[in-house]
């Protein structure tokens, strides 16, 4: 079954962060071999304050088969509190588009724990519904799907 029509990564890095860790870290969160997927990790340069340079990086998910293959990664790292969490707001985390958003610590992520946040520094992760018909009740729907534990895919 195809739940997500895309999934974005996305991570700013300012000038006092380690790019490339960061980057690697970014790339940690995708379950299979970019490279070999031929995906790209886009790398933007935008000015922040001072005119620092941030770097913006993201990771864009398509094919079924990769976002089928993320979605099954993310459900294998959160904990069932976290899921939970997400079943809760899940109103506040869709928009108008059927766009999940799901925010993630970047420190603890750096040591390898995926931990949900709403604020501070962190990796952002966008995932568009694939909700038929592309209503919101719909699409809340298939959240409810994607994050109960009797009815996760996998």
């Amino acid at each position: 079954m195809k739940y997500l029509n895309t999934v974005t990564l996305s991570v700013f890095v300012n000038s006092e962060e380690n790019l490339a860790a960061i980057k690697q870290a970014l790339i940690a969160l995708v379950p299979f071999n970019l490279e070999e997927e031929k995906i790209a990790v886009k790398d933007e340069v935008a000015r922040g304050f001072n005119d620092q340079p941030i770097h913006i990086l993201t990771i864009t998910l398509a094919k079924t088969a990769h976002t089928n293959a993320f979605l099954k990664f993310l459900l294998e790292k959160l904990t069932s509190e976290q899921k939970e969490l997400l079943l809760r707001q899940k109103e506040s985390r869709l928009d108008s588009e059927l766009t999940f958003f799901i925010r993630f610590d970047k420190e603890r992520w750096l040591a390898n724990e995926l931990i949900i946040t709403d604020s501070g520094t962190c990796f952002h992760l966008k995932m568009h519904l694939a909700a038929f018909p592309a209503r919101r009740p719909d699409a809340l729907v298939l959240v409810e799907k994607i994050f109960k534990p009797e009815d996760a895919p996998g």
